[in-house]
């Protein structure tokens, strides 16, 4: 994969956390969350392109309540490190 970026980190426990990167992977632009366990990655995770994760992005908006269609959120992207609720 080309171009990674972690976008963020959200710990589960003391030793697995969801990581949430963006990367090039194949000359397509893809979103990847993975589960890790104790630093390491586990095949537990998906991967989309950024037209799926579009589409993904609202079916979550849906299953938490939150699909107020009139909102738009641009998500900036920065390569600083995550912030402590693990979004950047």
């Amino acid at each position: 994969m080309k171009d990674e970026r972690t976008i963020a980190r959200i710990p589960r426990n003391a030793s697995d956390e969801l990581v949430i990167r963006t990367a090039n992977f194949w000359n397509i632009d893809i979103i990847d969350m993975r589960w890790y366990k104790n630093g390491e990655p586990t095949r537990k995770g998906l991967r989309v392109n950024m037209e799926e994760g579009k589409t993904l992005l609202k079916a979550i908006r849906k299953a938490i309540g939150d699909n107020d269609d009139n909102k738009q959120q641009e998500v900036e992207y920065n390569e600083q490190e995550p912030s402590e609720e693990g979004i950047e």
